[in-house]
């Protein structure tokens, strides 16, 4: 007797998979990615770096989890609709511009160690980023704050922790234009099928 287990796909683990997965095309190429080249050029020790990393996203997408959540009481659910549609929308278009990292994102925190600086400058770096925006669109979207986190921290760490360890070798490999077109196609279909409520003709 073979005894299968499915495991059962649910909104929750559909909000931290969609989440990791945008937030990952997303952020290839993004201005915290190049943070992490960067970063990895001048202080060479991966494991702080990488922690910064980890901490910065979790504080700074904590408060994009909330923010979202906080829409969803506030907003009613036809307004809500429109305006995560073009949210969405938005952040097709945004992900295809490309980005650039400024010197002084590099400098700002150069006197507080390796783990301090990365927590600092990639905090400051994804303030109003295009994956922030995106963990508060998901998360009001879905109404599962922390699932979004999970899901959009997973992405972060996916696209940057490579970085961190191959550097600008790692970059050069990758095509970029077609994942940012992939990613912000999923962008603009999530802002259609919220704006026209597909998911109600399949009920």
């Amino acid at each position: 007797m073979v005894i299968v287990f499915v495991w059962p796909w649910n909104p929750l683990m559909e909000a931290l998979f969609i989440s990791t997965g945008v937030v990952a095309l997303a952020e290839i190429g993004d201005k915290t990615q190049l943070l992490a080249f960067i970063l990895a050029a001048r202080f060479k020790k991966p494991v702080p770096i990488i922690a910064g990393i980890l901490v910065a996203t979790l504080a700074n997408h904590g408060l994009a989890g909330a923010l979202g959540a906080w829409i969803t009481s506030v907003v009613s659910p036809d307004v809500m609709r429109w305006v995560l549609g073009g949210s969405f929308i938005g952040m097709a278009i945004w992900t295809l511009i490309p980005d650039k990292i400024e010197e002084e994102e590099t400098q700002v925190a150069k006197h507080l160690g390796v783990f301090g600086a990365t927590l600092v400058t990639f905090f400051l770096a994804e303030m109003g980023d295009k994956t922030q925006i995106a963990t508060v669109a998901l998360a009001a979207h879905y109404g599962a704050p922390l699932m979004v986190i999970a899901g959009t921290t997973l992405g972060m760490l996916l696209a940057d922790v490579p970085a961190v360890f191959v550097g600008n070798k790692f970059a050069a490999r990758i095509p970029m234009k077609l994942v940012h077109a992939i990613a912000a196609g999923i962008f603009a279909v999530m802002g259609l099928l919220t704006i026209f409520q597909v998911d109600k003709l399949f009920q």
